[in-house]
């Protein structure tokens, strides 16, 4: 019968626990960025699933070490993934385990979790359902003993201008004076054949697809990430989300919406201050809108803040 031979376990070289000799200097951030995770979101009362895009890092703190423990941190986020969902309590945890396994180098901590969020959306009028993508970011930051919890999310809608909607509604009474001026009386149904004619309705208000980016500050009582919540907000202050799953009577209901809600990019930037203004659960927040521009060839900006002191700035 043979017998394996144990080999000692030799002590392995450890780098990075050595003290440098030069150079001593401390370091805002050192972790890592691209660590790709499946996990769970806790998005108000729901768990989803999610693949997510993760970095997360620690200040260097004491000048004279070499480097951070990076191995800890990624079996924190491995942790983390398979122990529990994704939520705001659960990242306040995360920050302080990340700390607590630098305690002799670090005082801060950050981490930051991106994501496509996927809701299902039905459609306008038709009984067909389909899936809207929603870019996320979910952030937690532990600096000078304080920890905030922020989120961002990106919805899309369509803007129509109201100033191209002017212009074409007054070519359409141009060309009706043309071809009923000289008629005495006006026949209905003469009027409802032209007004369905290429040649009645001969110009149209362009419109574009448009973003919204907002960035909101959680307040402390916050458990979950209001996800869906937040999405919700903003797609309703607006009025016009771009569409999933579209029928014929789908996107007739989508012009009529589109015509009833004509909006420059200051007109939804205001629709959406007023609704993120007025709800309690944002301690702060910051957004940016882009009307991506169908008759010029840049871009329509708007950028706002809540306007708290040191809160987020308004910067583009």
């Amino acid at each position: 019968m043979s017998t394996v031979k144990l080999v000692p376990v030799l002590d392995m070289p450890d780098v990075a626990n050595k003290t440098l000799t030069k150079a001593e200097k401390t370091l805002d951030w050192v972790g890592m960025s691209d660590v790709h995770q499946p996990l769970q979101v806790k998005d108000g009362q729901q768990n989803k699933e999610v693949q997510a895009s993760i970095q997360v890092y620690v200040n260097l703190a004491d000048p004279t070490a070499k480097g951070i423990h990076m191995s800890r941190l990624y079996l924190l986020l491995d942790e983390h993934a398979t122990s529990s969902p994704l939520s705001a309590s659960g990242l306040k945890k995360l920050l302080a385990s990340i700390l607590e396994s630098h305690n002799d180098l670090s005082t801060n901590a950050f981490v930051q979790f991106d994501f496509d969020h996927f809701i299902r959306r039905p459609a306008l009028i038709s009984n067909n359902v389909g899936w809207a993508s929603y870019p996320v970011m979910v952030k937690g930051t532990l600096i000078n003993g304080e920890i905030a919890i922020e989120l961002s999310v990106a919805v899309q809608y369509s803007s129509t201008c109201p100033c191209s909607a002017a212009l074409a509604r007054q070519l359409i009474q141009e060309q009706f004076t043309k071809d009923f001026g000289a008629q005495g009386d006006i026949k209905a149904d003469a009027v409802h054949a032209w007004l369905g004619t290429e040649e009645g309705i001969l110009a149209t208000p362009h419109s574009q697809r448009s973003t919204a980016k907002a960035l909101v500050r959680l307040d402390d009582s916050h458990n979950d990430l209001p996800i869906t919540a937040l999405v919700d907000q903003l797609e309703g202050a607006l009025k016009t989300p771009v569409q999933s799953a579209v029928k014929r009577e789908d996107e007739q209901e989508f012009a009529r919406l589109n015509g009833k809600n004509p909006m420059f990019v200051e007109d939804a930037g205001r629709r959406l201050k007023t609704a993120l203004d007025d709800d309690p659960r944002w301690n702060d927040f910051w957004v940016r809108i882009e009307h991506h521009e169908s008759l010029h060839a840049h871009d329509a900006v708007a950028v706002f803040t809540k306007g708290e002191e040191q809160g987020y700035q308004p910067i583009p």
